[in-house]
This record gives C-alpha cells, sequence and structure tokens, in this order.
C-alpha cells in the first residue's frame, strides 16, 4: 500500500496525498507573486455545480498592512503561530449563481461545498509547490465580513495560513506536540453501500 509521512493508506492512492499535511510552522520567509498564483490557478480548476465558481479569495502577504489585518481576525492561539506564515486568507463562497441560459440569480444549495473543493485544489497545489497550507475557523467570521468588505451574498467559510514548513521549536508548547501528520478514520466511518446501516 502507499506509504509517506509515517501515514499508510488502506488503498492505493497517489503519495501527494499522505505527504500533504496541516503544520504550524513556518518560515516567515515572503512568498513570490509567481508562487501565489500558481496555488490559487490551481484553485480555479476545482469542480462545481453548473460551473458556477462561487469561491473567493481574499488574501495577505507578509509584512503588509493587509496582513497585520488578517492576523487579527484569528483566535489568539491560531495568531500565535500564523504569524509566521507567508501569506494569509480568507475562504468565502457565493450563496447565489445564475444558471445558464436564465437571468435571475438563484440559491445555491452546494456554494460551501464547491469552495471546499477549490480549498483541496490550492491545498494540495501549495504542497507541490513547496508550502503548507493550515485551513482554520478560529477567527472572528463575523469581524472578518465587516472589515473585508463581504457582500451580503457571500459566506464566510475559513482562513488559511500558507508557507514553508519551519522548525516545530519555533511554536507555543501546546502546539508542539501536535506537529506532525495525524491519521484518518477507516473507510468504514464513513462510506456506505446502499444507505445508513439499520440502527
Amino acid at each position: 500500500m502507499t506509504t509517506a509521512n509515517s501515514r499508510a493508506a488502506d488503498y492505493p492512492i497517489e503519495a501527494l496525498f499522505l505527504e500533504r499535511w496541516s503544520p504550524r510552522a513556518f518560515t516567515g520567509e515572503a512568498i513570490p507573486d509567481a508562487d501565489l498564483r500558481t496555488i490559487f490557478e490551481a484553485a480555479r480548476w476545482a469542480p462545481s455545480s453548473y460551473n458556477s465558481q462561487p469561491w473567493r479569495f481574499l488574501y495577505a502577504k507578509r509584512d503588509t498592512p493587509a496582513f497585520t489585518k488578517f492576523l487579527g481576525l484569528l483566535s489568539e492561539f491560531n495568531q500565535s503561530w500564523a504569524k509566521n506564515a507567508s501569506m494569509l486568507i480568507i475562504v468565502l463562497s457565493k450563496k447565489a449563481f445564475t444558471p445558464p441560459g436564465k437571468t435571475e440569480a438563484v440559491a445555491s444549495h452546494s456554494h460551501s461545498f464547491d469552495a471546499g473543493a477549490a480549498w483541496g485544489y490550492l491545498a494540495l497545489q501549495a504542497w507541490r509547490s513547496g508550502y503548507a497550507a493550515h485551513a482554520m475557523t478560529g477567527f472572528d467570521i463575523p469581524r472578518a465580513a465587516i472589515e473585508l468588505n463581504a457582500p451580503d451574498d457571500c459566506r464566510v467559510e475559513a482562513a488559511i495560513a500558507i508557507g514553508r514548513v519551519g522548525d516545530k521549536s519555533i511554536l507555543p508548547e501546546a502546539a508542539r506536540e501536535r506537529e506532525k501528520p495525524n491519521s484518518r478514520n477507516p473507510q468504514s466511518d464513513f462510506v456506505f453501500e446502499g444507505g445508513f446501516p439499520a440502527s
């Protein structure tokens, strides 16, 4: 079976899925625009319902006033490690779309689902490009919507820190112990043929 990063898949998959993980220790080096654009380009090609592409990415590169603003939206614990990221991102999803051949917008049932697919593509491309991406919901979501001028038809989904993996010794002690790739539940916990088992 496929193995990488002290992880083992139960069935054959590409090693990239095991290699990618979500560290908190980053080196603090700047991200070049070319790398930034490659990472967002991967997200651009994610699948979405009706090809509506509801994802929206707001970003701030380190050592900019915007980075300070984005960092200030995070919880105190997340600020303690995300301050060393190369870039912070807030992901939103557009809650309505105009179907092909129509002129009126309708509510999208899958806007969050589709934005999640784009996040997955982004995370894998970041890893392939030599960076790590760590998504989080530990931030002030209502304040993020206000301070980042989110339109009413967008839902704030998550924050993401991106950077080159650093040494875990720079982390607060509570985070150092968790700084390793984690495992996953077996398929038997979440894959069911024909419906949920009878209880």
